[in-house]
């Protein structure tokens, strides 16, 4: 949510801050700016999209900061926009983040100060002015003004008559990047990556000058080093690639993301699992339970991991939605592993929930898609699921990703405890190694599923069912088609219909259910004779030539054992892409939604 970009150099810089702007939209955002520094400063804001802001044109100016915003504090107007600036005019700062001591500042700086705008980021070029009035540098100035600050933020901040921009993060995730004679700043990598892939990722508490000549990162007022990496991905990977939309160009980017997942990772028998995750063997014979902590997408990745974990590593897994978190005492914190599920590495609740995990003494381990994110940081190990960069704000890869090395720490987890025999690892390890073919056929029926959203659009809702390891998959199909449809979509265990939500079930009303192998599909079959006899259309998934309910449209499932309901997943992803499609939403834009939601 909300995106920073910034630019030192001598082409352009107004219109490669404008294209930063451009690269970040799918943060979500609704309003947008641009302030270039030389001698004066000149800003742009607009409330509403990055295409309706004039890239501004300064002829002197070699420095630019730019920002998307995401409302929190005051209503997306103009005046709310980034960037912000003091009472001289002088200062411009923009801000990813909450100041949660803002209303104090506020007043403390009242009336000596005029706040135009409702954000709470406008104290900040306000405490800077202070500071440069009492002869502070610019850096200082910053150092001075952070250390009031309260809350979450990644900062970017320049000023007339001063050398460069000065970068403060705390918390919220900030980078810069590395060209010739160049340097960018970001809210990821997506803001600059045509430009360079070598980048530096700042660290809670860093505050870096950035000048023509120079990068000087300092933290707790000492100067400091941080590792230049090189991104693995590059321009045409975070492009649109000839597709309408980012979302449609990952998941068809899903065969390959999932084989990225398992590189490496299976032995050449396969008939074995290669982890490069430094849990002791002695601790896991010892664990006696498995915390999972993430949101959204995230938390159904892990709903579906518990199925695994559970069933084949022979250990309790509770799973809980990360704002929701808390150690409770009753659990031993040197035989409970806390697994955090998130894409970024950088969401605000999972990121809290870990810390408390953190300071109860429990072990950590990350599932994330990020190098360098701050959970990286956090944890004491990480698996990465290597999706490659996921642009549209529905997640489609990362999940299918996420499943998948899942499944691959449930078999190292399940063979060091001694719970899978060999023939359960083969079927796992076939299964999984066949997922990347059986989603490229289900992608290879995409018009027939197109057909069948444009037959269902205009339903008055939907709903999905699975039983097992198809819950998971029912609720995080009916979450795509919210997202990006606007559609009242709801996913339920299958047997819970007639518990109540059966009451809502019409003629209008489709019925989505999950019928492959690993979702007691012979009991779901009674649920669709249920809303069938109701007059609901029905729409089956399964390629099993035993299920045969009576079923109105059936997509078909390339069988591929216990990874079929993520085979699956995939045609529901194109299903509900095809839905919105019809309907004309902004499906890589969703209303109200962010990619990365940075605060709590």
């Amino acid at each position: 949510m909300c995106g920073i970009t910034g630019y030192i150099g001598a082409e352009d810089t107004g219109r490669i801050v404008h294209d930063g702007l451009k690269n970040l939209e799918y943060r979500g955002y609704d309003s947008a700016g641009i302030a270039l520094a030389g001698d004066d400063l000149t800003i742009e804001k607009t409330e509403g999209e990055v295409d309706d802001l004039t890239a501004p044109h300064a002829a002197a100016a070699t420095v630019g900061i730019g920002h998307t915003r995401w409302s929190t504090h005051g209503e997306p107007t103009e005046t709310n926009a980034h960037p912000h600036t003091d009472c001289t005019g002088e200062v411009a700062v923009v801000h990813n983040g909450i100041i949660d001591n803002y209303d104090a500042l506020k007043s403390e700086l009242q009336p000596r100060h005029i706040f135009e705008s409702a954000t709470d980021t406008e104290v900040i070029p306000h405490l800077i002015e202070d500071r440069l009035a009492d002869g502070a540098s610019l850096v200082a100035a910053v150092q001075r003004t952070t250390a009031q600050l309260e809350g979450s933020f990644a900062i970017a901040v320049t000023a007339a008559g001063h050398d460069g921009i000065v970068v403060a993060r705390e918390d919220s995730p900030l980078l810069l990047g590395h060209g010739d004679e160049t340097t960018f700043i970001g809210s990821d990598a997506t803001a600059f990556i045509e430009h360079t892939n070598r980048v530096t990722y700042l660290e809670s508490g860093d505050i870096a000058h950035l000048t023509t000549d120079s990068v000087t990162i300092y933290n707790d007022g000492e100067r400091v080093t941080r590792e230049t990496e090189t991104l693995e991905w590059d321009a045409e990977a975070a492009g649109k690639s000839g597709y309408d939309h980012y979302m449609l160009k990952e998941i068809h980017e899903q065969p390959r993301a999932l084989r990225q997942a398992i590189s490496g990772r299976i032995d050449d028998l396969g008939t074995e699992v290669e982890l490069d995750v430094g849990l002791p063997e002695e601790y896991l014979h010892s664990l006696e339970e498995i915390q999972i902590i993430a949101c959204g997408t995230s938390y159904h990745a892990g709903l579906y991991a518990k199925e695994l974990l559970e069933t084949h590593a022979d250990i309790r897994v509770t799973v809980h939605i990360a704002s929701e978190y808390e150690f409770t005492g009753d659990r031993d914190p040197w035989r409970t592993l806390v697994l955090a599920i998130t894409q970024s590495g950088e969401t605000a609740d999972t990121l809290s929930a870990l810390r408390e995990a953190n300071r109860a003494g429990a072990r950590s381990l990350a599932l994330t898609n990020t190098l360098g994110s701050t959970v990286t940081r956090e944890v004491d190990d990480t698996i990465f699921i290597r999706a490659g960069p996921e642009i549209g704000v529905a997640a489609t890869k990362t999940f299918v990703s996420q499943v998948a090395t899942a499944t691959l720490l449930t078999v190292h987890l399940g063979m060091i405890r001694g719970s899978l025999t060999g023939q359960t690892v083969d079927a796992l390890l076939n299964s999984i190694q066949d997922l990347p073919g059986a989603v490229q056929q289900i992608l290879d029926q995409e018009s027939t599923i197109k057909r069948a959203a444009q037959q269902y659009a205009d339903s008055d809702a939907f709903f999905y069912i699975g039983r097992q390891a198809g819950y998971p998959v029912a609720i995080e199909s009916a979450l795509k088609l919210k997202e990006i449809a606007y559609d009242h979509a709801e996913g339920f265990p299958a047997g819970e219909l007639k518990h109540g939500p059966l009451a809502l079930v019409t003629p209008d009303t489709p019925v989505i259910a999950l019928l492959t192998a690993g979702t007691n599909a012979e009991k779901t079959q009674h649920n669709i004779t249920e809303v069938a006899s109701r007059g609901a259309p029905t729409i089956g998934l399964t390629g099993s030539p035993d299920v045969d309910p009576d079923l109105d449209l059936t997509f078909e499932i390339p069988e591929c054992g216990l990874m079929e309901p993520v085979a699956a997943n995939v045609a529901l992803q194109l299903f509900a892409y095809h839905v919105a499609n019809e309907k004309e939403r902004p499906i890589d834009k969703p209303r109200n939604l962010a990619k990365s939601v940075t605060v709590e």
